[in-house]
């Protein structure tokens, strides 16, 4: 938009689907375009902005800007979506890192709208169409694009996943090798970090049966709707919550489970597993335990040690190690 090569602010309103906070957009923030984000603390990072964000919204506008996440059937499925919410006439625009499949999202909007526009800098690729009518849509292929990240069985049809989540297709080795190691002793109020779509929170209710209530904390909205359903019936009460764990929890707890986060795009962040265990640690009761997974080379262990008392290793393979850790009793 600041190239001039598209007018800014559009007349009839502007989405901006996996919209992220920045300077650029925050300047923008006065002519108050819809921001959709699912991952809660990007999208507490544009409410600091004082933009407004959902997790999901329908309608039409005049322009419908895109940040194209990195795996290729949601991709597809978001550029798809996006041009159904265009006004007749309107701009869709999307972007990505020339690392992340940047030249297949230009190659992918041209195969659903014929020739786009492209600009290349700072190590990112825009693209845009010209002003669209109805006809000019591959309709066949939208179709068939919006269906890609619909919610679909896995792991012998146990559990519902999507495109874009976190191991998506399968079920994550370090997750089954924790919930492999978990105790059968684990009792009373509990909490998954991080949970997903709800694997290791299932396990831990068929293997642990003194469980009484068990929270699940996720910062991806659409994994947690999938959790929802993939925990309906379950024994004991569960609660759900969209949330950011390395800014606490507002609860306590007799047992935590956690395979935390290690990286925020390509690069390993240690930091992320680190907010988890501080998290883990100031929600825990007296005397309760943290079992968590984590790559073995990522240096969790004087986390550890400044919120825990006791810290073991209970086991090791292919790479992961499992900890089980004990808060200090009064």
């Amino acid at each position: 938009m600041t190239s001039g090569a598209l007018a800014w602010p559009a007349p009839g309103g502007t989405l901006f689907l996996r919209a992220r906070a920045g300077v650029a957009l925050n300047a923008a923030r006065r002519h108050k375009p819809v921001c959709e984000q699912s991952f809660r603390p990007w999208a507490d990072a544009l409410e600091r902005d004082g933009l407004a964000v959902s997790e999901a919204n329908s309608g039409r506008f005049e322009r419908v800007l895109v940040l194209a996440p990195r795996q290729r059937e949601e991709s597809r499925a978001l550029l798809a979506r996006a041009l159904a919410q265009l006004s007749p006439g309107g701009v869709l625009v999307a972007c990505a890192a020339n690392k992340e499949g940047a030249r297949s999202l230009q190659d992918d909007l041209a195969r659903l709208v014929g020739p786009v526009h492209g600009l290349s800098k700072n190590h990112c690729r825009v693209c845009w169409t010209a002003p669209l009518a109805p006809d000019q849509v591959d309709a066949s292929l939208q179709a068939e694009w919006r269906a890609l990240d619909a919610p679909r069985r896995i792991a012998d049809g146990r559990f519902l996943s999507r495109p874009g989540l976190f191991a998506w297709d399968r079920i994550d080795a370090a997750s089954a090798l924790l919930a492999d190691s978990l105790p059968v002793d684990l009792a009373g109020q509990g909490a998954d970090l991080g949970a997903g779509f709800g694997y290791l929170a299932s396990e831990v209710l068929a293997r642990c049966p003194g469980v009484t209530g068990l929270h699940l904390y996720e910062a991806e909205a659409r994994a947690l709707a999938l959790a929802r359903e993939n925990l309906a019936g379950a024994r004991v009460p569960v609660a759900f919550h969209w949330h950011d764990v390395t800014r606490g929890l507002g609860e306590r707890f007799d047992f935590i489970v956690s395979n935390p986060p290690f990286h925020q795009g390509r690069a390993d962040d240690p930091g992320l597993g680190q907010g988890f265990i501080a998290a883990a640690a100031g929600a825990l009761r007296a005397g309760g335990r943290l079992w968590l997974v984590a790559n073995r080379h990522l240096p969790y262990e004087a986390a550890l040690a400044r919120g825990f008392t006791a810290v073991r290793t209970v086991r090791e393979d292919a790479g992961f190690k499992v900890i089980e850790a004990i808060k200090a009793g009064v």
